[in-house]
């Protein structure tokens, strides 16, 4: 799969936090070594969540956490999975948490590239986190109001900069589903025009630079792909280069 399509990105749609170290590691090297990352030549995305499925969770083992609980934990996976990818420092990787403790680990395999950790998360603590520790914050819209994301996207970026980061360093991409149809019936439901039209606006006013698309409308794909993302990539060029 990793050798079809080389302008192709792979990557989990996302990855729930687990509560056992030996599942995180693995979770860590399986951008790596079994080896998307490193099999692809480095086009592998890695995302992240808190684990929101409790039930599914414990019915596999895993601890039922809090609210609280989940995001500490999430945030120590993401200062571990970061230290195991730094092969530049040669020390092994000692991390005490308060749910995770690696002792001794080793460093490595380097990935192919530095991959980026997106995070998925609506509420302020989790948006705070991902202004302080993620490298893109990756919502999901079903065919949602959009009214919300303005005051996400601010609570994302204050977050940074009280990390000292650059709050344009945190990408925006969002999960979307839709369907064409001959006719407007909300987000992304409607004739191509309206797509293109609604896509355009999510990036410029909004700030989103990927869409990932869910569903299995096959038929849908080559309007998509040769009419609708071109048509949104002129209009976003053309915009930006306005201003």
């Amino acid at each position: 799969m990793a050798d079809y399509g080389h302008d192709l990105l792979f990557g989990s749609f996302l990855t729930p936090r687990h509560d056992a170290i030996p599942r995180l590691v693995h979770t860590a090297q399986e951008a790596e070594r079994v080896g998307l990352d490193l099999v692809s030549g480095g086009r592998m995305e890695l995302a992240l969540g808190a684990g929101g499925y409790w039930d599914a969770i414990s019915a596999y083992g895993g601890t039922r956490l809090t609210p609280g609980q989940s995001l500490a934990a999430l945030s120590e996976a993401i200062d571990i999975i970061r230290a195991l990818w730094d092969v530049s420092d040669r020390s092994m990787v000692n991390i005490q948490g308060e749910h995770y403790r690696v002792v001794g680990a080793k460093r490595g395999p380097a990935p192919a590239h530095p991959i980026p950790i997106w995070v998925g998360g609506y509420k302020p603590r989790m948006l705070r986190l991902i202004g302080a520790k993620a490298d893109g914050w990756l919502p999901s819209i079903w065919n949602n109001s959009l009214d919300a994301v303005p005051a996400d996207n601010g609570e994302i970026d204050d977050a940074a900069r009280a990390a000292g980061r650059d709050p344009k360093e945190i990408r925006r991409l969002v999960n979307v589903q839709g369907k064409l149809t001959s006719s407007p019936r909300g987000l992304l439901v409607g004739p191509p025009d309206m797509w293109v039209d609604q896509l355009a606006m999510m990036a410029m006013e909004h700030g989103f630079s990927a869409f990932i698309l869910a569903g299995d409308d096959t038929s849908a794909y080559d309007v998509i792909g040769q009419e609708i993302v071109p048509a949104v990539r002129e209009i976003v060029a053309q915009e930006r280069a306005a201003r």
